[in-house]
């Protein structure tokens, strides 16, 4: 089974939520997925065709890509568990 996470990260400029959410899941990411995620950070005041793509309507928002199915997590990610949770990683990681 292939453990990689590919994960993509929807802000909205240097607001404060946007800049907690990127802290929030770079520190989980080395926690929870070290050496094993990709994240990439999508700011959509600069780029805002890419709310098209993955249906964003709040941000921030976090997108897991890979492994399947398709997650979406919507805040600043300072809830560990609700994030851990929501991504599968417990369930992955003891698997």
């Amino acid at each position: 089974m292939d453990d990689r996470y590919d994960l993509r990260l929807y802000v909205a400029g240097q607001t404060p939520k946007s800049l907690a959410a990127i802290a929030n899941i770079t520190w989980l990411c080395g926690r929870y997925l070290p050496g094993r995620h990709s994240v990439e950070v999508i700011n959509l005041l600069d780029e805002p065709h890419h709310a098209v793509i993955d249906l964003i309507f709040a941000m921030p928002t976090l997108v897991r890509s890979l492994p399947k199915p398709l997650k979406r997590i919507v805040g600043d990610l300072s809830t560990t568990e609700r994030v851990v949770l929501g991504l599968d990683i417990a369930a992955r990681s003891a698997s």
